[in-house]
């Protein structure tokens, strides 16, 4: 079993499961994807790194699966602010990192929050992830 790039930082990106998507996709409708990559864009409109997501006004109905690095604080934030100031509906797919900051500043106290039973294997993986995961749903 070779969980090298699970435990490297190689990459902070993670494929959404097309599966896991679908399902969520079926429920919300989304219209925007806030940080994507051309090659794994969930929506037809899209934010890449290169467009800087951040920079950005979030509106509708948007995806987040937000790279799991340390800027990871900033992406929770902007979904958070989105929601209260633009009146977007931004759910999030994030590792549950109970103990940060920006699970206690954002999370906690303004989005609803459904723990994944078990392990999600991330888009190209052989294995599961070595973290647990969460819907946070900023409205």
């Amino acid at each position: 079993m070779d969980t090298t790039v699970h435990f490297s930082s190689a990459t902070d990106e993670w494929a959404t499961p097309q599966d896991f998507f679908d399902k969520l996709m079926a429920t919300y409708r989304f219209t925007l994807d806030v940080c994507a990559t051309a090659e794994n864009a969930k929506c037809a409109d899209f934010y890449t790194k290169e467009d800087n997501g951040l920079t950005k006004y979030w509106m509708g109905r948007c995806w987040m699966n937000p790279p799991y690095g340390r800027d990871i604080k900033y992406w929770v934030k902007k979904a958070y602010e989105s929601a209260r100031d633009n009146g977007a509906l931004v759910v999030c797919l994030l590792p549950a990192r109970t103990d940060t900051a920006w699970w206690h500043d954002y999370v906690l106290p303004y989005g609803e929050v459904t723990f994944i039973r078990g392990r999600l294997k991330f888009g190209g993986a052989k294995n599961s992830a070595p973290f647990p995961s969460a819907i946070v749903v900023f409205k």
